[in-house]
């Protein structure tokens, strides 16, 4: 609730319900993930977000508002996992089938692969970002990370400060989409989202992502909404 760019906008309206609902909606069309958990801190100012998981009997789990990776060790135990599956909360438009085709790479490598994702070769729109790995991996990270980027981007340690202590699989996908911004973090953003939900009628049939990217490519006017929009990079 207290993004800095756009304060308030995982709650923001987004075709009548809160954006983070809509979010919520897709995901539970996963067909590799069991449960969902909203990770969130234990400041007041996030009190409307459990309320909003229990109105959607999700699970939630509330931590420290800048250490986020023991918020993840702690969400995970609490759910007993054996796979983590790290989405941010601004990404209505993320895809089930590529979030399972994610968490489908990491379960095939039982044995050679302890993080996959989709960020490492950006195919996809950023938004449909997806990362999964092991309970055990994840406890990893967190006895092992100290830099204060890699406390509060839960994965910072894995993919880019000690990629070598682990193994990791980066999952191609046969687009060339990476030019496209679908995450929301300024005004630019959420008025993109907000037409793309209007004009494919998304908050009644969620299309799939390959649909959504041929709706865009046919209406370049759409990209160029928030075209100029930078992503913020960890510090330090």
């Amino acid at each position: 609730m207290t993004s800095t760019r756009l304060p308030g906008k995982v709650l923001m309206d987004l075709a009548g319900r809160p954006m983070l609902e809509r979010q919520i909606e897709r995901l539970r069309r996963c067909r590799r993930a069991d449960d969902i958990v909203l990770a969130t801190t234990a400041n007041a100012a996030d009190d409307p977000l459990a309320a909003l998981a229990r109105r959607l009997d999700v699970r939630c789990h509330r931590g420290s508002e800048h250490d986020v990776l023991s918020r993840y060790v702690d969400a995970a135990r609490d759910a007993r996992a054996d796979v983590v599956v790290r989405l941010t909360s601004d990404c209505p438009l993320v895809d089930p089938e590529e979030t399972d085709l994610v968490i489908a790479a990491l379960e095939e490598r039982r044995d050679a692969c302890d993080y996959a994702s989709n960020i490492g070769h950006r195919d996809l729109p950023r938004g449909l970002d997806a990362e999964a790995l092991w309970r055990d991996v994840l406890e990893r990270a967190g006895r092992l990370a100290t830099s204060a980027a890699a406390r509060e981007h839960v994965t910072w340690h894995i993919h880019a400060e000690c990629p070598q202590l682990y193994l990791r699989h980066a999952v191609r996908r046969p687009y060339a989409a990476g030019d496209l911004r679908w995450t929301v973090d300024t005004p630019e953003d959420l008025a993109l989202v907000r037409e793309l939900y209007a004009g494919l009628g998304l908050a009644d049939e969620p299309r799939p992502f390959p649909e959504v990217l041929a709706f865009v490519r046919a209406n370049p006017a759409l990209a160029a909404l928030n075209a100029g929009i930078e992503q913020k990079r960890p510090a330090g």
